[in-house]
């Protein structure tokens, strides 16, 4: 389905947030709600809150508060929407993602797949690994974790998520 029938998933970006997750694209259910990661069997907010990172469980319509703990979401392609397979490659804008990057400064930046950090490294997944990546010039730290679709269950592992919780624990928690 064209975004353009559907709400835009705004960026949830502003200077120095500890940490932003950033996936490929809004979900089809996403866009058409306008939360991230809103479809009911996506575990990103089971994940969040099992890991660590945030207190409690919070549900996708409450991802605008989560900018008050220090936490921003974005997407590599703000113009499609739907599964990775269905995102049109001319609508992905590494360059647009790095200028938000370079002006907002976060922290640490956590890719939500090996889809989405395949598209900002410009390598195949299969050489990407999980986890804290090596320090890449002058961006914040950058986590890669598993898609927390229900498309890519079979791929799913906490384990990533709870590295970086520790990782944002050990760097002085959340705002």
């Amino acid at each position: 389905m064209p975004l353009a029938n559907l709400h835009r998933l705004p960026d949830q970006l502003r200077p120095d947030l500890r940490l932003v997750f950033v996936g490929t694209a809004a979900s089809t259910r996403s866009a058409e709600l306008g939360h991230y990661y809103a479809h009911p069997g996506n575990r990103f907010w089971r994940a969040i809150h099992e890991a660590g990172i945030t207190a409690r469980r919070y549900q996708p319509g409450e991802f605008a508060s989560l900018l008050e703990l220090g936490i921003g979401f974005t997407d590599l392609s703000k113009s499609g929407a739907g599964m990775d397979h269905q995102i049109a490659t001319e609508s992905i804008d590494v360059a647009g993602f790095r200028a938000k990057i370079e002006k907002y400064r976060p922290r640490t930046i956590a890719l939500t797949s090996k889809k989405a950090a395949s598209l900002f490294y410009g390598r195949p997944s299969s050489v990407i690994s999980l986890g804290r990546q090596q320090p890449h010039g002058s961006l914040p730290d950058i986590f890669v974790l598993p898609s927390p679709s229900g498309a890519a269950s079979g791929h799913w592992t906490l384990e990533p998520w709870r590295e970086l919780a520790a990782w944002i624990a050990a760097q002085g928690g959340l705002a």
